[in-house]
């Protein structure tokens, strides 16, 4: 609550009607005495309830919180952990773009191949197959081993 300009004027012309103006100078220093006075009160009680009552409890809640530090670490932790997995949970079933860059690579690398696997092939029309000679000797052995056998 403030006291402005208008309010101070107004008290000291009521005070100057009721007391009068000889006796105003003797109540203004008994006022700014006691005003005096009721500050140091007041600031002696303010600093009797901070060291009693507000300093042990600062000092109490001290080993607390170093105490609460890591837990409070752990819960961010788990916090940023959580919230991944319930990203990761959100995503299930839809495609990353991630994913679709090796499939892409995957389409082009066997496209390469493709392109060497026609390339025998036209070597083929333009050259001569050599004969399957080593193909056709194994097949022949069983026959003539079954011959051997019979004769």
């Amino acid at each position: 609550m403030k006291i402005g300009a208008m309010e101070l004027i107004v008290i000291f012309i009521v005070a100057l009607l009721v007391i009068g103006p000889d006796k105003l100078p003797q109540y203004a220093k008994k006022f700014g005495a006691a005003l005096r006075e009721f500050r140091k009160a007041s600031s002696d009680v303010t600093k009797e309830i901070r060291e009693s009552v507000i300093d042990p409890l600062e000092d109490a809640q001290k080993p607390l919180r170093e105490a609460m530090e890591p837990l409070e670490d752990i819960t961010k932790d788990l916090k940023s952990e959580l919230s991944g997995v319930e990203k990761d949970l959100k995503n299930i079933g839809k495609s990353k773009p991630q994913e679709k860059k090796p499939d892409e690579k995957a389409e082009k690398e066997p496209a390469a191949p493709a392109a060497e696997a026609e390339k025998p092939a036209a070597q083929a029309e333009t050259e001569p197959a050599p004969a399957p000679a080593a193909e056709a000797e194994p097949a022949a052995q069983p026959e003539e081993e079954k011959g051997g056998q019979s004769a």
